[in-house]
């Protein structure tokens, strides 16, 4: 697969980028605008905060995941500083292609469902159009030029943000 050290320096390079990264944009920011203080529900809809916690549990969950995904598949971070050798194309990438992005905007929304906090579903708003903007302006030709051609492949059967019902598989990829 790849050496030690250089598994060792994804795996501690991606716990790094995911404190700094996801910990203060889903964590910190979040905390600093509402405390994690208990307000009535949000919508007075019966099981809102069950709702919330599921939705902060299953998207910390996949966020984990696809973190996971740039050691193993793509021997490297998500970061800019440690780099994944290869395009990351499996497990929830063979859905949609930010998988990232959208795990953090669910829990974001899943916190304002548990917490009752009607400030944090702007801040998913914010939080939606920095990301929308970001792949748009940086991440997407920054790939383009890194992985050509196999990156306007995936492009091509994988959606930014809606996912596919099925997974895409690319030739000569594994299929989880």
């Amino acid at each position: 697969m790849f050496e030690k050290g250089t598994r060792t320096r994804a795996v501690l390079g991606s716990f790094v980028f995911f404190l700094a990264a996801p910990g203060v944009v889903a964590g910190v920011v979040p905390f600093a605008l509402v405390g994690w203080t208990l307000q009535p529900p949000l919508f007075g809809v019966p099981g809102e905060r069950l709702v919330g916690i599921v939705a902060v549990g299953v998207g910390l969950a996949f966020l984990l995941h696809c973190f996971a995904r740039f050691v193993v598949e793509g021997r490297g971070t998500p970061g800019p500083v440690e780099q994944t050798e290869v395009l990351v194309v499996s497990g929830l990438y063979r859905f949609v292609r930010n998988p990232m992005h959208i795990c953090v905007l669910i829990i974001v929304f899943g916190e304002a469902l548990l917490l009752g906090q009607g400030l944090l579903l702007p801040y998913a708003g914010v939080l939606l159009v920095a990301f929308y903007l970001f792949v748009l302006l940086y991440e997407e030709p920054t790939l383009r030029r890194r992985f050509g051609g196999s990156y306007e492949t995936y492009c091509l059967h994988v959606r930014r943000w809606w996912p596919r019902l099925t997974p895409w598989c690319a030739s000569g990829t594994p299929g989880t």
